[in-house]
């Protein structure tokens, strides 16, 4: 609030905006009204705001579609045998052996003893 860190009891007042750091995305709310009682979640918009900058819900959005690649909703925890496939997938060649690699080096080395 107004560039300070300020506990969730403050005060707020018509005007203010509110800079809201959740799932590390950076959200802008101005107050525009204040209500005289409670009220109910659906209705919180219509006493604020949004100025939320478009980069971070693109963020957002590059974020929610990088953890839908690896699993889909609903999936649930990874078996072992995902776990192992995973590995196998992205584990390093260069400790299986010889690779493309090592008879690149090797042809270098051997020009060099020349």
């Amino acid at each position: 609030m107004g560039g300070q860190v300020v506990k969730s009891s403050k005060e707020v007042k018509i005007g203010d905006l509110l800079k809201i750091r959740k799932n590390q995305i950076d959200y802008q709310i101005k107050i525009l009204e204040i209500p005289k009682s409670r009220i109910g979640a659906k209705l919180v918009p219509l006493h604020i705001q949004d100025r939320t900058e478009k980069e971070q819900y693109e963020i957002l959005r590059l974020r929610k579609m990088s953890q839908d690649y690896y699993r889909t909703k609903g999936e649930g925890r990874p078996t072992k045998k995902d776990r192992r496939d995973l590995e196998d997938f992205t584990s390093d060649e260069l400790t299986e052996g010889n690779t493309d690699w090592d008879f690149f080096f090797s042809d270098l080395e051997d020009s060099n003893e020349d």
